[in-house]
């Protein structure tokens, strides 16, 4: 089954039981996907066109809970807590440290780069090599910049 049906399906689910977190966030990520099939006239959308959608409204709703705990809005920061959790539950499993550190130093030495120069490179391979998998660009990008400084 494909993400997409997944989430149509979980969405009527949870409106049959009434489930709120859930269903108001389900509802926000259909609209998103409907929006992207109308721009691209497609009329199903892959599953790795899916997760860029989770993510990006993953990486919103993280981004307003800083903003919401910041301002000590603590109801609205859970909402949005709320509705992270159940995005993430649609992302595959966090790419382990480990594997994001072994990457980086094989494409260190594949590349033969040697300084901060070079960290575009690498990163463009480390994220390519993990693509459709949940890596964090931050930390990979940190990672590049440890080995290579």
């Amino acid at each position: 089954m494909s993400l997409q049906l997944k989430i149509n399906t979980d969405l009527k689910e949870a409106m049959k039981a009434k489930s709120e977190p859930l269903l108001s966030t389900l509802r926000l990520l259909k609209a998103d996907i409907q929006y992207e099939l109308t721009k691209n006239g497609a009329q199903e959308l892959s599953d790795e066109q899916v997760i860029v959608l989770i993510k990006r409204g993953y990486a919103k709703r993280t981004d307003a809970i800083e903003m919401y705990e910041k301002a000590n809005r603590t109801d609205l920061a859970d909402k949005e807590k709320g509705e992270a959790e159940v995005l993430k539950s649609y992302l595959p499993p966090d790419v382990p440290e480990d594997q994001i550190i072994a990457a980086v130093e094989k494409f260190i030495q594949e590349l033969g780069a040697s300084g901060p120069k070079d960290i575009g490179k690498v990163m463009g391979k480390v994220m390519a090599e993990f693509k459709g998998g949940n890596i964090d660009g931050s930390k990979v990008s940190a990672i590049v910049k440890s080995k290579l400084s």
